[in-house]
């Protein structure tokens, strides 16, 4: 099911894809592939495509999204060496791409069919925190600071905010956002609790959840964010892949 947002259309593909279109034609997708995703045959339509981290990076998954002309914003953390899968290096990919920092102001221009788009994006630090809920006894934690980043999107004037994996961070609350595609899996990001949390704190105008129920790790009870969310008078709606 499409989620119509504003000016955007939003459709979560799977584990930690989105794929964001605006009236104007700009498309935009949040770290494609990896576990089945992006299994099947794509457009190639994206004219942006951004990265989080390490884990979310899968170079298979961005050429079945990426147009020959696509931009590609990656965290400066991601590195092919430290994957242990068969990756292409970052610096290899066929696309015009950029190397972004955790706390960036970035404008993208992109061209699409209706001419020369440009996307504003703000990077913010996505990590777990060694005193929080995916910590172990001794603080170690899956997403260290500086392994990652979240991003905050304007899309032909629409603010979008995908946090990557993290914990629900305080400054995240601060941020203005009309679109947030809350990540709910827990164990290794923020949980659904934690995410209607920030939600109601964020105020957005829309809450979509992403990334859970791609294996068991990420399970989450869907549904009873919506009604957690919904309660808090922050409109929220549910998009689960085929």
């Amino acid at each position: 099911m499409t989620v119509r947002h504003d000016n955007l259309t939003v459709d979560w593909l799977g584990y930690a894809t989105a794929r964001l279109e605006s009236t104007a034609g700009t498309v935009v997708y949040t770290d494609p592939g990896r576990y089945g995703v992006l299994d099947g045959q794509y457009p190639k339509d994206g004219h942006l495509v951004v990265v989080t981290h390490n884990h979310h990076y899968d170079s298979d998954g961005i050429k079945r999204v990426a147009r020959q002309d696509a931009t590609v914003v990656i965290s400066e953390a991601v590195d092919a060496d430290d994957i242990d899968r068969d990756v292409t290096p970052v610096d290899e990919l066929p696309y015009e791409t950029i190397r972004c920092g955790h706390n960036d102001h970035l404008t993208v221009d992109l061209e699409t069919d209706a001419g020369t788009r440009t996307v504003d994006m703000w990077t913010l630090p996505a990590y777990n925190r060694p005193d929080g809920p995916c910590a172990d006894a001794d603080g170690n934690v899956p997403h260290p600071e500086g392994s990652g980043c979240g991003f905050r999107l304007s899309i032909d004037g629409t603010t979008v905010f995908w946090p990557g994996d993290t914990d629900a961070l305080a400054g995240f609350a601060e941020l203005d956002v009309s679109l947030f595609l809350a990540n709910i899996g827990g164990s290794v990001v923020m949980d659904r609790h934690a995410a209607a949390d920030l939600a109601e704190r964020m105020d957005p105008d829309l809450v979509v959840p992403i990334h859970y129920d791609t294996f068991d790790l990420l399970a989450a009870d869907d549904e009873a964010f919506a009604v957690d969310v919904a309660s808090r008078s922050v409109p929220v709606a549910l998009d689960r892949p085929d």
